[in-house]
């Protein structure tokens, strides 16, 4: 962003209370953490539940803040660098955001996207391909909230040739606040399962994620997947005109098919294009992999990209952290896909991870997994789905972690499950676990797979460390 004093105002409906020192030009970035302060920047005062920003006004202006942005003068007397008043600062923050997006020039185009699993995976990927055709910013790492949404528009430098934006949800109108904001020129709909269930009530996941149709700008395309029928639906209450893709066989714009794997972590999928047929090599090893490709690629070919440019594109990328991110430790694979989780997600990595293992008894599958958050009603019923399909792929050991333990034994249990099961609170529980089966020594698969709050990275990092040498291996 780049945006006179007089423009934010403006463009926030705020009032203006002159500070000791006034910038001399524009005001170039957007913050609201005042150790990332930047010389000439809008810091933008966020009240939260454990710290309030208005108390941390007097550093950031210290740090080289041009202006700040508040819903109260956070000094006695006259401030040190102008503040812009407005009754609430996380709106504020929208509207700006909004308005830095108007100011855009018809060249660049603006992409929405949605989904229940995988959108900051297809996120990342997509502004890896487009960026071979230009200049292009996406949001940052997965802030996709009413912060984090803006501050990334806020991020870009506005001379983009394609902006990549994700949406995430957790409460009904949250999607009108993001889409209003935003007005993608092409909204993209990834999938839609159980996911914050708690937060957004009966409607369904579909019809919420839907309403960023509502919002894209005039002479916007929707792309949606046609393999969940409660989407299709809803997408077509809202806007008739829709592009499908689907990797079910089903005779849409575009399709996709895994058709074998391209080594221990990728896989080759078939793409047809409107038409065009192409193979792409991706980093998803297993069927679930063919959505995010092509997803991806329906959104730049609609953006003018040829199938040659997108295979070429698809060369190189790479997943963001905790996301199917696959590494060698000793003798095991191991998938850390342990950011967050949900039904969708889990099903789609508990298949991979088993085509991964294979058959072969020298190669033990281990799953760690912790529960799902955020799912209300529905929390019971799926984590006894999960154990159901847990047994399904046969691990030897699954270790959990977190609650619902008890619907997700009884899951293990409805789908015979004879494998070992290690109820976890600490790497040193696991490690019993592991120590306690007899997994061979040649190592194998072990999948880390749960929603955040179990916070498995701490022990995806003390297995690896012990595979390098540390005590516990295994």
């Amino acid at each position: 962003m780049r945006l006179s004093l007089e423009d934010i105002v403006r463009a926030v409906g705020g009032s203006l209370v002159a500070g000791a020192s006034m910038p001399s030009g524009p005001v170039v970035g957007v913050g609201t953490d005042s150790r990332a302060v930047t010389p000439g920047s809008l810091f933008v005062c966020i009240p939260g539940e454990t710290f309030d920003g208005h108390d941390f006004a007097g550093k950031a202006a210290e740090s080289g803040a041009a202006a700040l942005l508040a819903s109260r003068n956070p000094f006695d007397g006259v401030p040190p660098v102008p503040v812009v008043l407005v009754d609430d600062t996380v709106a504020a923050l929208g509207r700006l955001a909004h308005d830095w997006r108007k100011r855009l020039g018809p060249d660049t185009r603006v992409v929405g996207l949605t989904g229940t699993s995988g959108k900051t995976s297809v996120k990342e990927l997509l502004a890896q391909v487009l960026s071979r055709r230009g200049k292009t910013a996406k949001t940052r790492m997965n802030l996709n909230n009413q912060i984090g949404l803006p501050l990334s528009m806020l991020a870009a430098d506005g001379d983009e040739a394609f902006w990549v934006m994700e949406a995430g949800i957790s409460h009904p109108n949250d999607m009108d606040e993001l889409g209003s904001v935003l007005e993608p020129d092409f909204g993209l709909i990834l999938n839609v399962g159980p996911g914050h269930a708690a937060g957004l009530g009966d409607r369904g996941t579909a019809h919420y994620k839907s309403k960023l149709l509502s919002y894209l700008a005039p002479g916007g395309t929707a792309i949606v997947s046609a393999d969940y029928p409660d989407l299709v639906r809803e997408a077509r209450a809202v806007r008739q005109e829709l592009v499908f893709f689907s990797t079910t066989g089903r005779q849409v714009e575009y399709r996709a098919a895994y058709v074998v794997p391209a080594g221990e972590d990728k896989g080759l999928f078939r793409l047809w294009l409107d038409g065009v047929s192409v193979d792409v090599e991706a980093p998803f090893r297993g069927a679930f992999g063919a959505e995010n490709v092509i997803a991806v690629a329906a959104v730049a070919h609609r953006l003018g990209l040829t199938a040659e440019e997108i295979a070429a594109g698809f060369v190189g990328v790479v997943l963001p952290k905790q996301r199917f991110a696959c590494s060698r430790a000793g003798g095991w694979m191991v998938i850390d896909d342990s950011y967050n989780a949900n039904p969708l997600s889990f099903s789609r990595m508990l298949d991979a991870a088993a085509e991964m293992a294979g058959d072969r008894s020298d190669r033990p599958l281990v799953c760690v997994l912790g529960e799902m958050g955020e799912l209300g009603s529905l929390a019971e019923d799926e984590h006894h789905n999960l154990g159901r399909h847990v047994a399904e792929v046969k691990p030897r050991l699954v270790c959990w972690k977190g609650g619902h333990r008890d619907a997700f034994e009884a899951g293990l249990k409805a789908g015979r499950y004879n494998g070992a099961f290690c109820p976890v609170t600490s790497a040193e529980d696991m490690f019993k676990g592991l120590a306690a089966c007899d997994l061979g020594s040649g190592g194998g698969v072990i999948l880390f797979k749960g929603s955040r709050s179990n916070k498995l990275e701490t022990l995806v990092n003390a297995f690896t460390e012990a595979q390098a040498g540390e005590p516990h291996a295994v």
